[in-house]
Formats: C-alpha cells, structure tokens, sequence
C-alpha cells in the first residue's frame, strides 16, 4: 500500500477550500492535511503538519502568497508548492517559479487539472495548466512564424505536449538555458526532457531531434 501523500489548501475563500478538499480526497493517495484562510494561518500551519504538497492562492489576506513564496524560498520548506491563481499573467507566473513553486494552474482548470498537478508535482516534474502552458509557448509562436501548431502534429510516439513545445524550441536552436528561463522550468528538467525526447523519437542527439522536428513539419526550415 502506498503511502498517501498529505495536501495543505491555502485560499481566503471557504467554499472553494471545501470544493478542493471534496476533490482531492476522492483520490485513494491523496489525504488533506490542513486549510488556511490566510497567509498568516498558512505560514503557521503548514510545516507543522509535515505536508508534502502545498497548494495556495496568490492574494491572501494578512500575508499575501508573494510573501509567502519569499518566506519559503528562505526556509527551503521540505514541501511542494503549486500555486492557484485567477491570473495568468506571465510576470506573475515567472515570480512564484522563481521563488520556488513547482507548478501553477488557474483556478478556472482547477477543477479539471488539480489531481494531475498534485501528481505530476509529487513525480517531481513542474506543471502548468493547459490555459498556462499555451500562453507561455505563444509568444515563441509569434517571434518564430516558423512553428507551426501541435494540433498539425500526429503524435504516435507518446510525446507530452511539455515535450512537444521542448522539441520546437531545441529545433529553433534555443539553448538549455534559454528554454529553461522561457519555460519557467529548471535545467535539470530540460535536460530529462531532451533525453526522454532522444529516446522516444530513437534519434541519437539533438542534431537529430532538430532533423525530425523539420521532417515532421513542426517547424520549416
């Protein structure tokens, strides 16, 4: 049996707390730890449960979430934190990756995207909603006309839509460090991305994604 992985909720709305909380515990593996109302709860509560996933809101009453997120980024809380937020701006978005949150999702893909987050998250990966994700990658598809849409693209190789925007970016000659800053994801993560790319596509280098990103049509040369 698995051990359950504890979540703490953090928003200044009760209702949407409860309608989390009604989610989350319909997962066997996930258990609620605690909720807060406000930054001052949350800082108090969180690290005394020993959650191993956080998920809060940015404006909060008393301390908001930015201050949050510095505290945090001080201590190196042994926790995850995903941010819920009604915003998807990218300033905004760029700060809280920054100050050490591993995922962010609006509180409109909430109700669809909050367990594959929790999961993704607990795996150690970085997670943003589709609604992020596609904000995020269009403004590369506006600076390089040469991409073209993933809905153009068959994808029988079982390639995430994470890996899809990677591929492009590696084959538009973006460095590690460039995806990384643009994607608001660490190196260490573009870098597993790059292998597991290399090895879905059995190609045997980068050169080699770049050649099957033209030949696919995903960007023209």
């Amino acid at each position: 049996m698995s051990r359950k992985i504890k979540i703490h909720l953090a928003d200044d709305h009760q209702v949407l707390l409860d309608g989390l909380r009604n989610l989350i515990t319909t997962h066997p593996n996930y258990e609620i730890s605690g909720c807060s109302l406000d930054g001052t709860q949350l800082i108090e509560k969180v690290q005394k449960e020993k959650a191993g996933i956080l998920v809060m809101d940015i404006n909060m009453p008393n301390v908001d979430g930015l201050e949050v997120l510095k505290e945090f980024a001080e201590k190196k809380p042994p926790f995850d934190i995903i941010v819920l937020s009604s915003y998807d701006d990218l300033k905004l978005i760029k700060e809280v990756m920054k100050l050490g949150a591993k995922g962010y999702l609006t509180k409109q893909c909430a109700g669809e995207n909050i367990l594959e987050a929790i999961q993704v998250v607990s795996d150690g990966e970085e997670y943003f909603c589709e609604t992020v994700r596609t904000k995020i990658f269009s403004t590369f598809t506006k600076k390089n006309p040469a991409t073209t849409s993933s809905n153009d693209y068959t994808n029988d190789k079982n390639i995430s839509a994470r890996e899809l925007e990677i591929l492009k970016l590696i084959a538009l000659e973006y460095s590690t460090e460039e995806i990384s800053e643009a994607l608001f994801i660490s190196v260490n993560t573009v870098n597993t991305h790059r292998k597991n790319l290399i090895r879905k596509l059995g190609v045997k280098s980068p050169i080699g994604l770049v050649t099957y990103a033209i030949k696919h049509k995903l960007i023209t040369n």
